[in-house]
């Protein structure tokens, strides 16, 4: 009794974590770059991560280091950038709806490159959610003129890099402690973090206010978003399995559209339906 109920009050938390994630990087954005607000969320991850992770490295194999250098460009470095970029456009509400394609993003690449089985049903549940997408962006670009929707598609780039990173670890990496993938991710990351960094104006405004509240927001999204949210999905897959752990999918969203709503942010009920078909199409493409 005591395990079903911590699996749902980690769930919940889980939901929360990573659905406020869309709404940080927004706040982010008013006083950094998306170049700025990608690399300084990984410098701060990977501090914190080496602080609690570093003895964890000893766990990966030599031969591993190369798969944990591409887990890492295509499940974080890349990912924090577009969606970074894509909310300088897009409605962070419809920039996490959109990153809810990761699983059907899975599906298709583990069929097409990684070699993996599927159903029909779970083919039907792609096109399904598919189809809610391109509803989704279509009718936000018509009701939100003042909107670029073109940078949907970098939303949408991130979640394919996420679905690339699945399947990567589970190809590649499924004998690895969790920690120690994380922790490797971002001490491979770490440095290209800096120099990006070094690339943009950050030093010449870091030391006005506007800069350090987003540099706040970022904090935040990076030892939350990141760190405590990868250590309590790691632990809600132990207690639980990867099946319900997988249900934060259709969680997440809620959360991301109830504080947009807060910011005077606003979904047509087209969206809605777009939204709605695309987590109806995520749910037939993860059931077996």
């Amino acid at each position: 009794m005591l395990s079903r109920q911590s699996k749902w009050v980690l769930l919940i938390l889980l939901s929360l974590i990573w659905g406020s994630s869309f709404i940080l990087i927004k706040r982010g954005l008013v006083g950094l770059s998306p170049f700025q607000l990608g690399s300084l969320r990984m410098i701060f991850a990977a501090t914190f991560l080496i602080i609690i992770g570093f003895n964890s490295l000893k766990n990966i194999r030599q031969y591993q280091w190369k798969y944990i250098a591409l887990t890492a460009f295509m499940g974080t470095f890349f990912p924090a950038y577009l969606f970074s970029i894509a909310q300088t456009q897009i409605d962070s509400s419809v920039s996490a709806i959109l990153n809810s394609l990761t699983p059907l993003g899975t599906l298709v690449l583990g069929a097409l490159v990684f070699g993996m089985s599927f159903q029909r049903r779970q083919l039907f549940g792609v096109i399904i959610g598919l189809i809610g997408c391109v509803l989704l962006v279509l009718n936000g670009a018509v009701n939100h003129p003042g909107q670029n929707y073109w940078y949907a598609t970098l939303a949408i780039l991130g979640a394919i890099c996420y679905a690339v990173n699945v399947n990567l670890i589970k190809k590649y990496l499924s004998d690895v402690n969790p920690l120690s993938i994380t922790t490797g991710n971002f001490v491979v990351l770490l440095v290209p973090a800096i120099i990006v960094l070094c690339c943009t104006d950050f030093f010449e405004i870091v030391n006005q206010s506007e800069t350090q509240t987003s540099m706040l927001y970022v904090g935040i999204l990076a030892v939350l978003g990141t760190c405590v949210a990868n250590v309590v999905y790691f632990r809600l897959i132990q207690i639980s399995s990867p099946i319900f752990a997988s249900s934060v999918t259709y969680l997440l969203p809620l959360v991301a559209i109830f504080w947009g709503v807060l910011d005077h942010e606003s979904l047509t009920p087209v969206q809605f339906l777009g939204a709605f078909i695309v987590l109806v199409g995520v749910y037939l493409s993860a059931r077996k």
